[in-house]
């Protein structure tokens, strides 16, 4: 198949690819996707399971571990004796080293799946019905339908372009974005084929129809597609935080396990004025077990398993994350900039009023449904009265209006709107465009505030025009009514603008329309087509606000968020809508785009904090009122759906496209995409990135104050002269039973009950807070008192030796390791009912502490001989009675300190 696409007529191109202007058959498009695959760039590097199998084992502490077990054996090998705890300790290993492989393949897998999310859709032909479909799935001879913000898809040959500009610096460099146009030379280069539109580039003005001739690997950007691709996954600040808290708490702990090592070593020789060689190796494999122990090498795989399931859970709410440090961001999040239109409310434009020849006209009907009624005085209207006002609506614009199981838009839903009132009265917009075609247009420009289309009518080139009424009026110099064409006069002028603040005072949004002929050999363009215009007539339409925004707004409130709107309508339709959503309180304020202009940078700064509302405002305007707000020390989310939304979007902390409404190239710039479009969507993640921070935090606080009262009991037992409280097998015992499903489990936890009552956190606050710390240390050390108490009352005295405890004190090990297996149990416990819900709501904590205990019951009755535990004396009833008493003290004194705190 030919690849000069770009010097072969279009006719033969399609020829060529064996389809039609219509698109390809669904079952066509199937077919030819399983000979050429998905529609992607292929991942250069990609991590494999075995990778992530071994990784488990190439710690620093792992390393030191396999090394004495290697040791341990040479020795057992030397002095004939038995391997058995140098197997079990291995065992003990490989298990930690399964679990982790098991955390990390999920976390890999779960990012994987939300990639696949956050991938780009096309609108393309299949079955000659425009459709939307994930980008992936386009295969060659597919039709695809381009506008202005789509990312390009795949690399395709136009078909039909109006006033197509691509930006192609992504692929050639070139900054100025490229016009599209004819182009049959074979030998130019890419910079050159204007008659073509390559994946990854950027459409940022116009519209087009497309074939694609090239997908995946075979673009252009896919040959050098080794050049784009991410080489390393990207670490979120949490991640960072506890990767360096990680590397500080390993040199500490190694430095403590040098301590007991020679601490212990001494004390023996200074008992004995001998160390023997099984006495060395003990304190060893003890010093290592402790420094595998105290380090939470599972932090990394739950931290990341945390993101990506809460991430997950954001999707059923409707928000999608796309970068995971947006997470922890959305939990310090204080202020939310969000655009009206869609968000605050329910983007269903529905046409109510019309002002036209010196009348106004009221529409009935609800939605996008075309039936409804368009009174004057009670009486219904002639269409032929308003008929000039309704084409222009219909044929002056992008949207389709189509049925498959309800009334949708495919589009723009301000403009779906005209096109439902125009079939209300009859007026098809496809019977109208196949009647009055399209000849050229000037698109919507957010700087202009206008649209242009021009059409051939009865032979006749005349331009429609749409957009904000204070711009048309100015630029209209006559008045259309009832067929008489008269010069616009003063009262005109001041009663048009009258009417749309009536309308807009109802909270209506309203669009002017106007139009003019001009002669075949008028040049198009922006400046001269949309002057000396005809005024026609108003149109006010309502997007009414959602239901469940009033909620979200007061729980934004009592969360200490403040929300801002910012608007491009009429500074009255703003205000109207904040009112109704308890968004505009006493003593706020409200700016409009020309208060804005007039205000410096250091102005806005001094009041953006009591301004609510910003109308009339263009997208530019919000990097302005992002840069102040910022540099009060907000960290802001800020919603975007257009072109010129980007850069505000990737300015701020959050930013937030629009799903449904939203450009590709706005989605590109974001940090998280609505799949509804819905404010209240924003919320809901900010209260799940709340929930997923503390679960975190709840994490690294149980895990670290374990490992503490681990390290204290060892420490503070030789430090005291008592024999070693717990062997080297013990201590991985303990390990691997507490941190690792009670650990996961608290994962999985839901949301504290008030969670968005509280104040955003500070984004300067470290992980280890002063109160985290404090907890950690009273864990610690009431694990440490409470598991020594134990094992001094079950036999064992300070100055004991190795042997007398094995023969005097037979229970005094089996004791005070179950006792701190227990205690980390309860420890656990505590996170779980911070909130004081219903113990049994995390059904998987309560299945991972059940699991653990069982393990332990396991390890004790069943596997004694392997964990020092010797079967004739194993623990009784009373044993577990004094066991569970004291280990639930833990439990006890952090809930009398929690209610404490909470006064």
């Amino acid at each position: 198949m030919t690849k000069n696409w770009h010097s072969l007529d279009i006719d033969e191109v399609i020829k060529a690819l064996n389809s039609s202007n219509h698109g390809l058959t669904g079952e066509e498009a199937g077919n030819r996707f399983e000979k050429v695959g998905p529609n992607e760039l292929q991942e250069m590097k990609k991590i494999t399971p075995l990778q992530i199998f071994i990784r488990q084992f190439t710690s620093f502490i792992v390393i030191i571990l396999l090394v004495a077990i290697v040791v341990s054996a040479t020795i057992a090998y030397i002095e004939n004796t038995s391997y058995m705890e140098s197997a079990a300790i291995l065992v003990i290993v490989v298990i930690n080293g399964i679990f982790g492989f098991v955390q990390e393949y999920k976390a890999e897998k779960s990012i994987e799946a939300l990639k696949k999310l956050t991938a780009l859709k096309a609108r393309v032909m299949r079955n000659g019905k425009e459709i939307q479909i994930p980008s992936s799935e386009l295969v060659p001879g597919d039709i695809i339908l381009l506008e202005t913000g789509d990312k390009v898809p795949a690399d395709a040959r136009l078909i039909e372009v109006a006033k197509l500009q691509v930006d192609e610096s992504s692929l050639t460099g070139e900054s100025v974005p490229v016009k599209k146009g004819p182009c049959l030379l074979e030998e130019v280069p890419i910079a050159d084929r204007k008659n073509m539109v390559f994946m990854g580039t950027i459409v940022t003005r116009g519209r087009a129809k497309a074939i694609i001739v090239e997908t995946g690997m075979q673009t252009e950007f896919g040959k050098i597609a080794t050049m784009v691709q991410e080489v390393e996954e990207k670490l979120t600040p949490l991640q960072i935080k506890l990767k360096e808290f990680g590397r500080w708490l390993g040199v500490v702990t190694i430095v403590i396990c040098v301590v007991v090592f020679s601490v212990g070593v001494l004390r023996e020789f200074l008992v004995k004025g001998v160390v023997e060689s099984e006495f060395i190796i003990m304190m060893f494999m003890a010093a290592v077990s402790l420094a595998v122990a105290a380090i939470p090498e599972g932090l990394p795989a739950i931290v990341t398993i945390s993101l990506a399931l809460g991430v997950q859970k954001m999707v059923k709410r409707n928000a999608l994350i796309r970068q995971l440090p947006a997470v922890e961001t959305l939990g310090c999040t204080n202020v939310i900039c969000s655009d009206k239109t869609g968000t605050l409310t329910k983007n269903e434009m529905t046409v109510r009023e019309i002002y036209t020849n010196d009348e106004v006209i009221e529409v009935t009907g609800t939605g996008y449904v075309p039936k409804g009624k368009l009174i004057l005085d009670s009486e219904e209207v002639d269409v032929k009265d308003i008929k000039l006002l309704l084409k222009i609506g219909a044929l002056c614009n992008d949207a389709k209006l189509t049925h498959n199981e309800k009334w949708e838009i495919l589009g723009d839903p301000t403009e779906g709107s005209l096109i439902v009132v125009a079939s209300k009265a009859g007026l098809i917009k496809e019977e109208l465009e196949e009647k009055y075609p399209r000849i050229d247009e000037v698109p919507f420009d957010s700087e202009r505030k206008l649209m242009t289309t021009i059409h051939d009518i009865g032979g006749e080139r005349v331009v429609y025009v749409k957009g904000a009424p204070d711009i048309i009026l100015d630029r209209c110099t006559h008045l259309y009514n009832k067929g008489k064409i008269t010069e616009l006069s003063g009262r005109d002028r001041e009663k048009i603008p009258e009417i749309n603040r009536m309308m807009a005072e109802k909270a209506l949004r309203v669009l002017a329309v106007a139009y003019k002929k001009i002669k075949d050999s008028d040049e198009v363009n922006s400046d001269e087509i949309e002057s000396n215009l005809i005024f026609v007539g108003l149109v006010g339409m309502i997007d009414p606000p959602r239901d469940e925004v009033i909620k979200s707004i007061k729980e934004c409130e009592e969360a200490g968020i403040k929300t801002v709107m910012i608007t491009g309508d009429h500074l009255l339709t703003a205000k109207a809508i904040a009112k109704q959503i308890g968004l505009l309180k006493e003593g706020d304020r409200v700016l409009t785009n020309t208060e804005l202009y007039k205000l410096s940078d250091e102005e806005l700064e001094e009041i953006v904090d009591s301004v609510a509302i910003y109308a009339r405002v263009s997208p530019e305007h919000k990097v302005k009122i992002l840069d102040a707000l910022k540099r009060k020390g907000h960290v802001v989310a800020m919603t975007g759906d257009g072109v010129n939304d980007a850069p505000a979007l990737k300015k701020s902390d959050i930013g937030v496209a629009m799903g449904i409404t939203g450009t590709d190239v706005s989605r590109e710039a974001s940090d998280m995409i609505l799949t509804d479009d819905n404010f209240t969507s924003i919320v809901n993640a900010v209260e799940e990135g709340r929930g997923i921070y503390s679960s975190i935090k709840k994490f690294v606080q149980y895990t670290l104050s374990s490992n503490l009262g681990e390290i204290l009991v060892i420490f503070m037992g030789i430090l005291l002269g008592f024999p070693l409280p717990l062997m080297a097998i013990q201590i991985l015992w303990v390990n691997l039973v507490t941190d690792g499903l009670p650990g996961l489990a608290l994962g999985l936890d839901p949301a504290e009950l008030g969670i968005m009552r509280k104040p955003p956190r500070n984004p300067k606050e470290g992980i280890i807070s002063r109160d985290v710390l404090e907890n950690i240390l009273i864990v610690g050390v009431v694990m440490c008192v409470g598991t020594l108490f134990m094992f001094q009352h079950y036999g064992a005295e300070i100055g004991m030796n190795l042997e007398d405890l094995s023969s005097v004190a037979p229970k005094a090990q089996p004791v005070a390791f179950t006792t701190l297996v227990m205690f980390q149990l309860f420890n656990v416990l505590t996170y779980r009912t911070r909130s004081f819900r219903n113990i049994m709501e995390n059904k998987w904590l309560i299945r991972a502490i059940i699991s653990s205990v069982l393990l332990q019951l396991i390890a004790i009755y069943l596997l004694g001989g392997i964990f020092k535990v010797d079967p004739s004396n194993t623990l009784n009833l009373m044993d577990w009675i004094k066991i569970m008493l004291v280990s639930s003290t833990l439990f006890i004194i952090l809930e009398v300190r929690k209610r404490i705190q909470k006064g």
